[in-house]
């Protein structure tokens, strides 16, 4: 992967935070792994977020994208500031319909044909992400591409591939090693 001046910064940025750590440690899924992604850290950090938004604002501009979509709770941080680097409204994919008020499962302007782009913070098998284009697509609208920050190289480009999606992540895992 051809690694411009961008990506490299944001790479030093993730690396000076912290936001992946190596060593032993217990996934959520029970899985061992030889690192953690903490995307937690990197997503509310200003200046992580900022040059996410600088790069992926500058990979969409010729796209035609009408919106900006991030699933809850960690892609929210980035669909706002990438939405506010590009001035496209953005939406947000809730992980289920809200028993109450409007009880939607999209927050957000979505008309029917827009053009969306996904954005997530990190993928392993792209399950999640799977998930909310199809909430997107079933709701009207028209999945672009999706977008990650890190990517932990472990099936997410494929399975998303398989779904017809191209998936473009920022950075892999195996940048870092």
């Amino acid at each position: 992967m051809l690694m411009n001046n961008e990506k490299k910064k944001l790479i030093a940025l993730l690396k000076a935070e912290e936001v992946i750590k190596f060593g032993k440690f217990t996934l959520a899924s029970g899985k061992e792994s030889d690192y953690y992604v903490n995307m937690k850290m990197a997503i509310t950090n200003p200046k992580i977020l900022k040059q996410v938004a600088k790069i992926v604002a500058s990979q969409i501009i010729d796209d035609k994208i009408d919106k900006i979509a991030g699933p809850a709770l960690g892609a929210v941080p980035i669909a706002t500031s990438i939405s506010l680097e590009s001035s496209i409204p953005m939406l947000m994919i809730r992980k289920a319909k809200k028993g109450y008020g409007t009880a939607k499962l999209i927050e957000g302007e979505l008309v029917e044909g827009d053009s969306v782009v996904v954005v997530e913070d990190v993928t392993t098998t792209g399950g999640s992400l799977i998930k909310a284009i199809k909430a997107i697509e079933e709701n009207g609208g028209i999945v672009k591409k999706a977008i990650v920050i890190v990517d932990r190289a472990e099936g997410a480009v494929e399975n998303l591939k398989k779904e017809g999606i191209n998936l473009e992540p920022l950075i892999s895992i195996n940048d870092f090693q």
